[in-house]
């Protein structure tokens, strides 16, 4: 029976579905999980290790963590002597060198979250939700040194729902890759694995968010982009604008009927609605900056002066 020699290379939770595949599949055998070191978190700022690493510990496979694998001389000496036939690479936060990746017999395969080319690089999953696609799905591709840049080996598309979140894309996404691997691994047994260069005319790129993507401005965007971006950004890093000079988190809108100049904020009746460039949003639930979340119309309860949205 054909056994692989595989290593795993992954951090958050998002890679441990793949990796618990990869751990219980009968043609796989795990010879090592590398991973990213562990990090103070929480009130406390106590040292945590990767959710990787905790599944590892848990069930007893053989980890490393670095900050850089491609500097760890010993750790790349052990990796040549496993003879490994391919390495998995799923939200790694590293680049992978030259001599790391020509090592496998069948070389390194990054998992992505979009049909590549479609949406390279850090934040696939709310670039799509921001641009308002129907559609998005899982990428398997070889990997070479230029980012996300590899043949494709594996893909399959799923649906998303028009009021879908980035958290909830993020959950979906995170078992639909474990099953992409799944799919591959298949593949390579039965000797079908095609080699797909990708077109680099439908290039395009999803940058590293920042806690500032999050601002809204009602004034310079339409109903539907102020809309995708608050569920593209729920629930990192969040969206925000400022009433009355404090900070507002905006966790949930809707349309709103009343006809107001972009960027203007009313209460109407209980409702804190405002304007953007082609209609009106009613911000139907909140959270001031010191206070906990709460519904528009409780927020207004509590505001006896003039709103401001900025």
């Amino acid at each position: 029976m054909k056994i692989f020699r595989v290593a795993f290379c992954g951090t958050p939770d998002f890679s441990v579905p793949t990796l618990e595949i990869l751990s219980h599949h009968p043609h796989v055998d795990l010879l090592k999980v590398i991973s990213m070191p562990d990090r103070p978190a929480g009130r406390g700022m106590e040292l945590k290790s990767p959710e990787v690493i905790e599944f590892s510990k848990a069930n007893k496979l053989t980890y490393f963590q670095t900050e850089n694998i491609n500097r760890e001389t010993d750790m790349m000496k052990e990796l040549r002597t496993l003879e490994l036939d391919f390495i998995v690479v799923l939200a790694f936060a590293q680049f992978l060198g030259e001599e790391l990746l020509n090592m496998p017999k069948y070389g390194c395969f990054n998992i992505h979250t979009s049909i590549l080319p479609k949406y390279r690089g850090a934040a696939p999953i709310q670039s799509a939700l921001l641009n308002g696609d129907t559609e998005t799905g899982v990428s398997i591709q070889k990997m070479v040194k230029k980012m996300d840049a590899g043949d494709l080996v594996h893909f399959h598309t799923l649906s998303i729902a028009p009021t879908e979140t980035g958290g909830q894309l993020y959950t979906r996404l995170k078992f639909q890759a474990a099953i992409a691997m799944n799919d591959f691994i298949g593949k390579l047994l039965a000797n079908e694995v095609t080699y797909t260069a990708q077109d680099d005319a439908k290039v395009s790129f999803a940058p590293t968010l920042k806690k500032d993507d999050g601002k809204l401005l009602f004034a310079e965007k339409s109903v539907n982009e102020i809309l995708n971006c608050i569920r593209a950004l729920d629930p990192w890093p969040g969206t925000f604008c400022f009433l009355n000079g404090k900070r507002l988190k905006v966790i949930a809108a809707d349309r709103y009927h009343a006809k107001i100049p972009p960027g203007r904020a009313l209460n109407d009746l209980g409702s804190l609605v405002v304007g953007c460039l082609d209609g009106s949003l009613r911000l139907r639930e909140v959270q001031l900056e010191g206070k906990k979340a709460c519904s528009d119309r409780d927020l207004l309860n509590g505001i006896k002066t003039e709103i401001t949205l900025t």
